[in-house]
């Protein structure tokens, strides 16, 4: 006889098959740099960054604020033109359980083995994901964040530009730590499509509220940023 799932499992399952067809205000791909040059402490802190957004009651309200009332969201690691991982599948966040839950999910997830920088081989994999969702979104975003730049596979505004061509807007979360111009980099080369931005993180001590304004602002826009107190 089959075991009953936990409570908490058995909502996250539900809301991993309902993803088939349903219709969402944004969907969202979080792409995170797990490459050589983000160790595993800083790969953590960006992991912590991203579970206390998402837990932010502000998130959530923007999240139910929207016109369908609920997002979908995939956790991507990448490092080299050969190394992509969706960590985490296709999930619908639509309440502060099902956002907690994606949460504690990147938290827990395994971290990859490490190699070159390849943004353009991120944004060309995450692109692929929206088709195969089943999905029906009225936004796609694919969110990069990184501390390098392209150094592996193809051009990065080529993969930009096709993604852009499909429909895909590419923000970006770049952490200036170890190339202090990256930000010029990420706004040049790597963010495309309607109402593109980058939200900058000093250092990974603010990624947390890096995190959040930038989550604020693909759910909710700007107005949504002032509303929830981040403006």
């Amino acid at each position: 006889m089959a075991l009953a799932l936990p409570r908490r499992r058995a909502r996250a399952a539900i809301r991993v098959a309902a993803a088939a067809d349903v219709v969402v205000d944004v969907a969202v791909v979080l792409a995170v740099d797990v490459s050589g040059s983000v160790s595993d402490d800083r790969i953590r802190l960006q992991r912590r960054g991203y579970s206390e957004a998402l837990r932010h009651p502000g998130f959530v309200a923007a999240v139910r604020s929207g016109p369908t009332g609920r997002m979908a969201m995939t956790f991507v690691q990448w490092s080299e033109a050969r190394r992509q991982e969706q960590t985490i599948a296709w999930r619908l966040i639509d309440d502060a359980a099902s956002a907690a839950d994606f949460a504690a999910s990147i938290t827990g997830a395994q971290i990859p083995m490490p190699g070159w920088t390849s943004i353009s081989a991120a944004i060309d994999f995450s692109a692929r994901l929206f088709p195969a969702s089943g999905l029906q979104a009225q936004r796609k975003v694919i969110d990069v964040s990184g501390d390098g730049s392209n150094n592996d596979g193809r051009p990065v505004t080529d993969a930009r530009d096709d993604a852009v061509a499909a429909g895909i807007t590419i923000n970006g979360l770049p952490i200036v730590e170890v190339e202090p111009k990256l930000d010029e980099y990420y706004r040049r080369n790597v963010i495309g499509g309607p109402g593109a931005f980058i939200e900058v993180a000093r250092d990974t001590g603010a990624f947390s509220e890096a995190v959040l304004r930038k989550l604020l602002l693909e759910v909710a826009g700007i107005d949504g940023l002032r509303a929830f107190g981040q403006g």
